[in-house]
């Protein structure tokens, strides 16, 4: 059997910030018979000189793919941080590569070298790339006592970082910024979210965060809080919320449409009960839809895809969903619609509340089956010098697998 390493036209090999010592052997020989080096000026940097031409890797990164690419044929290494396949440029590259045609030489991460440092846990730690991505993303990591690891774009996104965690109420977290990590320009200082003012953090930087504080925190089942979401009455209040998550029973890496999405707060929820979930929320009102985009990234699941538009005219395009919920603008139609495109098995989830929708659901579940389920709340409110119950509109939710 021919040895994979040979066949491969490709080698990834993972750099960290001591250069050429940290390389291992056969990241030594992959470079000394490179055709060509692609990385960038960074790290290019690190490993001069090289014996052979090197190219600068163009910003923004999905550039230089088909760059890369086209050198198909040659010996080419490929420069990346670390561990090329933890928030790293690695999985961006080989999903356009056969198996055979690379082969990676990773280095310690930056999380693996910043757990070390601090003598955390990394398995009971949160690491977050943070690098290209919203600080809102820590948002379901606050909790006092918890740790995260997080890298950044900057010095100047650390002081953003302290910056959010003290509006969010956990000032008196620390901070370990770490700079450089693992060559010899390494340094590492650590101060409070509210203390912060350290004018001089250079790149790379990473830091860990020890958080406290009194800041709220999500909790973790379904039914949040509805003043965590910015909304104009138009959401399904939390627990109606809550019974509608049950019934849609998110599992891991599963794709949820939500129909009539108003504040978003169903796919923000399905979104938050497992970082692999996706969502598709579909609103016919653009402000409406403006507010979704909104909450989802405060509340950190900035990956809920807003479509604006009315079904059934205007639904995803691409995979189809695991999931489906409809909170507004049900109709026979969309039903059908939805019957005819969704594969045997999807479950669906509709609630109503005016009679007429009341009515379709409880027609659908006559032909189709299913669980329809009436739920009716009250809430106490004064009555005169007492206290009374205060009815509100009873839910009709419809489950069922097409």
């Amino acid at each position: 059997m021919a040895d994979p390493v040979s066949q491969a036209w490709l080698t990834i090999i993972g750099v960290g910030e001591d250069g050429r010592c940290g390389l291992s052997a056969d990241s030594r020989a992959a470079l000394a018979r490179a055709e060509l080096v692609m990385g960038s000026a960074r790290h290019l940097s690190l490993l001069a000189p090289l014996n052979g031409p090197a190219i600068e890797w163009p910003v923004p990164f999905a550039d230089g793919i088909d760059q890369l690419l086209a050198q198909r044929g040659r010996r080419v290494v490929m420069l990346a941080s670390g561990d090329p396949f933890w928030f790293g440029a690695g999985a961006a590259v080989t999903r356009h590569l056969s198996p055979d045609e690379w082969v990676a030489h990773p280095a310690p991460s930056t999380f693996t070298l910043a757990a070390a440092r601090l003598g955390w846990s990394l398995q009971d730690t949160a690491c977050l790339g943070l690098h290209a991505a919203p600080l809102e993303r820590l948002r379901p990591h606050l909790a006092r006592g918890r740790r995260v690891l997080a890298l950044l774009r900057d010095g100047q996104a650390a002081g953003a970082l302290a910056h959010y965690l003290t509006q969010s109420g956990f000032g008196p977290s620390t901070l370990h910024i770490m700079e450089a990590i693992g060559g010899p320009r390494e340094r590492l200082r650590s101060v409070t979210a509210a203390a912060f003012a350290l004018t001089d953090v250079a790149h790379p930087v990473a830091v860990g965060i020890a958080v406290s504080g009194d800041g709220f925190v999500l909790p973790s089942v379904g039914g949040l809080p509805d003043d965590l979401f910015d909304h104009d009455g138009q959401i399904t209040k939390a627990p109606i919320r809550a019974l509608t998550l049950s019934a849609l029973a998110p599992r891991p890496g599963e794709l949820l449409w939500d129909i009539g999405a108003g504040s978003g707060s169903i796919g923000i929820e399905w979104l938050l009960a497992h970082p692999a979930n996706c969502a598709c929320a579909i609103e016919a009102d653009p402000v409406r839809a403006a507010r979704a985009r909104a909450n989802a990234a405060a509340l950190g699941v900035d990956r809920l895809n807003v479509l604006t538009g009315s079904a059934p005219d205007t639904l995803p395009t691409g995979p189809l969903p695991d999931t489906v919920f409809i909170g507004g603008g049900l109709s026979d139609e969309l039903l059908r619609q939805l019957v005819m495109r969704l594969p045997a098995g999807t479950r669906l989830v509709a609630n109503a509340v005016t009679l007429e929708s009341e009515a379709l659901l409880a027609r659908w579940h006559g032909d189709r089956g299913g669980n329809l389920l009436r739920i009716e709340l009250a809430d106490c409110a004064p009555l005169g010098d007492r206290r009374g119950w205060r009815p509100r509109f009873p839910v009709v939710q419809w489950s069922v697998r097409l």
